[in-house]
């Protein structure tokens, strides 16, 4: 694979890992439900701009339309609130690590899909281990009698669900052109969260530079950039390829955390983060494969 891919897909990884530090510098001054709706809602604009741009076409049956609504729900309105609810009481590094728990929560919602991906031994493995991590990097707060953040680390956990959910879900629309997926979910999740957040939470009031910039930077960048980057490299370097910004995406989020917003770690959430990541490995199953292969003699 060229360079310039394997430069594209570390910046993926490292636009997503923004989300965090966007989510922990919004919650400050918006509630969970307007950072949703504000990501989704200028996520869709910029992605209409494009949709015009290239002269795309709307599909023609109404059915289609339903179930893109369903998709923008599971997949932006839902997880995008719950993540900064978590970070509310979690660090945003700390969020950003159990968003990597979304491939192995995949693998479980697979398994019981219809038609779904079975998994393989290392795949099975690789939840396993995953989900032990997750366990130990939130021993911390449970020691602590934390009953908040366990809360929101549930809360996290509960996100990759909905992204599992929705990566089976998304297979109905292989026959619909990528970026219209991204421009019309992204539209019926700002539609959807937008009442809901006017309802629950009243009009919001923003104040700060920051937050602004913070809102303006995850719905442009971590949400319409990504997602259409995303849908220009699968045809071009794989599925496989493109599911490895799942590495880069918890660093991202760590460092991030760390340098800028100056969040502190315990020595479980290293151990936890460092589990998490032998999880991972074993799920990407690659580096498996080649230390069991036979050495010749």
């Amino acid at each position: 694979m060229p360079l310039r891919y394997w430069l594209l897909i570390i910046l993926l990884g490292a636009v997503w890992g923004c989300s965090f530090l966007f989510n922990a510098v919004l919650i400050r001054e918006i509630s969970p439900l307007w950072v949703s709706a504000g990501r989704v809602a200028i996520g869709a604009a910029i992605c209409w701009v494009y949709f015009f741009a290239m002269r795309k076409r709307l599909p023609s049956g109404v059915g289609v339309y339903a179930q893109l609504l369903v998709l923008g729900i599971l997949n932006y309105a839902i997880p995008f609130a719950l993540f900064p609810y978590a970070e509310m009481t979690v660090a945003s590094s700390i969020v950003g690590v159990i968003n990597g728990l979304t491939p192995m929560s995949t693998v479980i919602v697979s398994q019981l899909w219809p038609g779904g991906e079975k998994a393989t031994w290392n795949k099975v493995a690789g939840v396993a281990i995953g989900f032990v991590g997750a366990v130990i990097l939130a021993s911390p707060s449970f020691a602590a009698g934390a009953s908040a953040q366990v809360l929101g680390l549930l809360a996290a956990i509960a996100a990759t669900l909905c992204y599992a959910l929705t990566l089976n879900y998304a297979r109905r629309f292989k026959d619909v052109d990528s970026a219209v997926v991204a421009t019309c979910s992204l539209t019926g999740a700002a539609l959807v969260s937008i009442p809901v957040a006017l309802l629950f939470t009243g009009i919001p009031v923003i104040t700060r530079v920051e937050t602004w910039g913070a809102l303006i930077g995850i719905g442009a960048f971590s949400t319409s950039f990504s997602f259409l980057l995303v849908y220009w490299l699968l045809p071009r370097v794989g599925a496989t390829n493109v599911s490895l910004n799942t590495f880069i995406t918890p660093i991202s989020a760590i460092l991030l955390g760390v340098l800028v917003l100056h969040e502190r770690f315990e020595a479980a959430h290293l151990a936890g983060m460092a589990v998490i990541f032998l999880g991972l490995i074993f799920m990407d199953g690659r580096l498996v494969r080649r230390w069991r292969q036979p050495r010749p003699a």
